[in-house]
């Protein structure tokens, strides 16, 4: 009988805890190793597994958006993560935000207690090449694991440049100059009042902003520093450089947005997001920076509202590393040259936190079929998991960019379909429930794992 090989996941993020438990959950023991806090990153504050070290937002919650079909494909087939980010929740508009705290809490606890997993902390300098792996080092990867996986692979590390947004102290906030309110109302409670704090500008306050911005001192680059940023998440300064009313049609914009002590909308406005379940701190949305971090505090409190801020946090840019997906590797995350070898999280060629735990959960169940000696499984390209792995895999590798889930990713409805339903919202609802019923019989026809009944009828809120 063929003997099974032993599993290792390297890189304890969201992808590779994700990755670790669904090895687990398959009943296979596995070894997941995180170099923290034996070797720490620019990013990263403390030794817990799936540390949230950007936004709190899990973005869109609704099932009929492309982000909120994921994350409730990922709900159906019992994500580990997708479980303790419900379960840490905090109020955040449309978006699943969580209390980061809790949430890496509550997945380093849940690794932890399973007795399948054994977590080491020390860091792995080259890829087993006698085990079946799982890659998940995310966007910071060590040097030295980069360049074995480098001379794996065969080619150059593409990269761009990521960035943190501020988080200030409630209790400095000046509440006389800011008002609550998500925008066209739409908040996670009903009522007047938002999830957001929301912070307005007049025409000059905002012309003066900007020009602060403009004239700041940036942390200082290294020569061999190309900078290429991700154009979903650019700096505050580079946003500014584009034009005078860009940041107002970018992370400033007013829209949906109506000031209770004007009765109008404001010229331009700064959305503060809830950070954790007591709300005693918010991050400034949108607002990532490579300004150093005493111009950070005098430019951010020109800001109404802000003048006092205390910052917990300073915006921040890291460099993230991932592979160009399409070139190496096959619909199942394996290399291509490597059949043992996965690669998951943002290293793969993702963008985002549950794009993140998505692969995470594909390459562990994947690993698993594999050292049991069974076929490997993709799933269906009309859902979510597919689409965002049909990217990564089958796009072109010239000039490729890593990428969120979005609706153009999924497959089309049919010709006549489109043409009976009319709506764009129709459309998308419908796309979703397909999608649904897509998962649902790829698990049960194969008898991968149990799936919650997709029988309600997926629509918008």
């Amino acid at each position: 009988m063929r003997r099974s090989k032993e599993i290792i996941v390297i890189g304890g993020g969201l992808a590779g805890s994700e990755a670790a438990w669904q090895v687990a959950r398959a009943g296979r023991p596995v070894t997941l190793y995180e170099m923290r806090p034996l070797r720490t990153t620019p990013a990263h504050k403390t030794d817990r597994l799936a540390e949230l070290v950007c936004s709190n937002s899990l973005k869109s919650n609704f099932p009929d958006s492309a982000p909120g079909l994921l994350k409730e494909e990922l709900r159906r087939i019992r994500s580990l993560l997708i479980q303790v980010a419900d379960r840490s929740a905090v109020p955040g508009g449309m978006a699943l935000t969580v209390d980061r705290e809790q949430f890496a809490g509550g997945v380093t606890a849940a690794i932890a207690s399973d007795p399948l997993i054994s977590v080491r902390r020390e860091e792995v300098r080259a890829v087993p090449r006698d085990a079946v792996v799982i890659v998940a080092t995310g966007p910071l990867t060590s040097d030295a694991l980069s360049q074995d996986i480098a001379g794996l692979t065969g080619s150059n590390h593409l990269y761009f440049y990521d960035a943190i947004s501020p988080i200030v102290d409630a209790e400095s906030l000046d509440s006389s100059k800011i008002f609550r309110a998500s925008r066209y109302g739409k908040g996670s409670e009903p009522g007047p009042d938002g999830d957001y704090l929301n912070c307005p500008l007049t025409p000059e306050e905002y012309t003066g902003f900007v020009d602060a911005v403009l004239a700041a001192e940036e942390v200082e680059r290294h020569e061999f520093e190309d900078v290429r940023y991700f154009e979903a998440c650019l700096p505050i300064e580079e946003l500014a450089r584009r034009g005078p009313d860009t940041l107002r049609f970018g992370p400033m914009k007013p829209v949906g947005l109506i000031d209770p002590r004007t009765g109008r909308r404001p010229y331009a406005a700064v959305q503060l997001r809830q950070e954790d379940a007591r709300a005693s701190s918010y991050n400034l949305v949108g607002f990532q920076n490579h300004l150093r971090f005493g111009e950070q505090k005098r430019i951010l409190r020109m800001i109404p509202g802000l003048e006092n801020a205390e910052f917990l946090r300073y915006g921040q840019i890291h460099r993230n590393t991932y592979l160009n997906a399409p070139a190496l590797l096959a619909p199942t995350l394996a290399l291509r040259a490597h059949a043992g070898l996965f690669v998951a999280g943002q290293l793969c060629g993702t963008e985002g936190y549950v794009e993140a735990i998505a692969t995470g959960f594909l390459a562990g169940m994947q690993a698993a079929r594999l050292a049991r000696g069974e076929e490997l499984l993709p799933p269906p390209r009309e859902t979510a998991l597919g689409s965002l792995v049909h990217y990564i895999t089958r796009t072109s590798p010239r000039g490729y960019q890593p990428a969120n889930i979005a609706f153009d990713l999924l497959p089309p409805l049919p010709e006549e379909e489109q043409q009976r339903l009319r709506s764009k919202k129709e459309r998308r609802a419908t796309q979703c429930r397909r999608a649904l019923r897509a998962l649902e019989g790829w698990a049960q026809a194969r008898g991968l794992f149990p799936v919650v009944s997709c029988e309600s009828v997926v629509s918008s809120p």
